[in-house]
């Protein structure tokens, strides 16, 4: 079985790292749940409208490099922010894929200051 994105997520994939794109398209073909693509490469108009609304707290995102990428979990159809369907997303597909393919990525659910359930990025170490 084939699994793809909507043109809608492949669209937000654009200008996103290859490696890091790599790493979606095989989490989404091994995860247990549907997901899309909610946001990619930003702006630097988009990331300081979400600066302003709160939803960011940098203007040194990740998204601006195009380094990181959103993603909504799907529950019965519909886009859910629960957050376990995101430690799911992450336990059993993204972390799954990036080590397959052995690049380091790091999950914004893990951040203790500011966690991002929707958020992966990749590592700043190996990708500056």
């Amino acid at each position: 079985m084939t699994f793809k994105f909507s043109t809608a997520s492949e669209q937000r994939l654009v200008g996103v790292h290859p490696h890091l794109v790599n790493v979606v398209r095989l989490a989404l073909s091994i995860s247990p749940l549907d997901f899309s693509v909610t946001e990619g490469l930003r702006t630097k108009e988009r990331q300081a409208q979400l600066v302003k609304a709160g939803a960011s707290r940098t203007m040194n995102s990740r998204h601006l490099t195009g380094h990181a990428v959103d993603l909504a979990a799907f529950l019965e159809g519909r886009v859910s922010w629960d957050w376990l369907l995101y430690r799911r997303l992450n336990d059993e597909a993204m972390q799954p894929a990036a080590k397959e393919l052995g690049i380091p990525i790091v999950w914004g659910g893990s951040w203790v200051n500011f966690p991002d359930g929707p958020h992966w990025e990749l590592n700043r170490v190996s990708y500056p």
